[in-house]
């Protein structure tokens, strides 16, 4: 059966010619003074989500009803292929790094790991052992600092991040998880990030953010910029690795779309109780106006990377 394509709002097609008249000599001198700019710390020019959030200080635990509610983890195409990567598998042991309310945790457990979730979020861990009981699960959860996780050396088959490893000092916590790893075991870093396309769920979504937040993210999220932050697994021990990539669709009612973006880092943890109460209102009201009716079919990007250190003679 066909699947249904992305939800957009039809927009007439406008033509911006990109450098028109400049010579290719002065093009590329142009994109080469741009970056630059971004290595010296210049981030005003196009801010990513997490330069943006990281202006106020962001607060997932006052959004952990939302975060528990509406929050969906990772497709069962993602499973499908982390597991031909050697993670995920029965009996493994598991250490989620800013497991929040324990989804991937949840995920594994249910594929028999034991796994052990780890977040500094005390209000995140709570919704976490909430959803635990109701799915009859048992998870070990750690109220600790990634880069500084207080575990024993080589105490985990896999070291997991979800959606979070831009928050954490990457070469710190590249170094911790490989001292608590075996010396066989595999990291993943993974991401599950809205999908921005003309006119469709995520633009319309991300207006609104952007007119109404104090911390707006940009149209490009960067949860992992790749290759360039490799070098700092690299650095950490990780010789080898592999990534994949693809897009799909999380189908939500508007309810819980507009929950689910409440428990964005721009969103509930950044606005004030009025300000986020507005927000509500004038999503809700673009979501009935551009998407009648339901359900939302959101589009989403996941990402995936698998490292290992080589063993001695490989």
């Amino acid at each position: 059966m066909a699947q249904p394509g992305p939800q957009v709002k039809a927009r007439p097609a406008v033509h911006r010619p990109a450098f028109q008249g400049l010579s290719r000599q002065r093009y590329f001198m142009g994109l080469k003074y741009i970056v630059s700019l971004f290595k010296l710390g210049f981030r005003r020019m196009a801010p990513d989500h997490e330069q943006a959030a990281s202006q106020l200080p962001v607060d997932f635990g006052r959004a952990a009803p939302d975060y528990g509610l509406w929050r969906q983890g990772f497709p069962p195409e993602f499973f499908r292929r982390i597991e031909a990567l050697g993670v995920g598998l029965s009996g493994q042991r598991i250490l989620d790094l800013g497991t929040g309310t324990g989804l991937l945790a949840r995920a594994f457990a249910q594929r028999g790991c034991l796994v052990t979730g780890l977040d500094l979020s005390a209000a995140l861990l709570a919704e976490a052992r909430k959803a635990d009981r109701a799915a009859n699960l048992s998870i070990d959860y750690l109220e600790a600092r990634a880069e500084t996780t207080g575990l024993p050396d080589g105490a985990f088959d896999v070291v997991s991040a979800a959606t979070c490893w831009h928050w954490f000092d990457r070469p710190k916590v590249a170094v911790e998880a490989r001292r608590v790893l075996r010396p066989a075991g595999r990291l993943l870093i993974a991401s599950l990030d809205w999908h921005s396309r003309p006119g469709n769920i995520v633009e319309i979504t991300g207006e609104t953010i952007r007119r109404l937040s104090p911390a707006p993210p940009a149209k490009t999220q960067n949860t992992f910029q790749y290759p360039d932050w490799t070098k700092e697994l690299t650095a950490a021990g990780f010789d080898d690795w592999d990534a994949f990539a693809f897009t799909t669709q999380l189908s939500y009612s508007h309810a819980a779309w507009r929950g689910r973006v409440r428990a964005s880092a721009a969103v509930g943890p950044a606005m004030d109780r009025q300000t986020l109460a507005r927000f509500d209102r004038e999503l809700e009201q673009a979501l009935e106006r551009e998407f009648p009716g339901g359900p939302l079919l959101v589009d989403h990007r996941v990402f995936a990377l698998v490292a290992w250190s080589r063993m001695p003679g490989t």
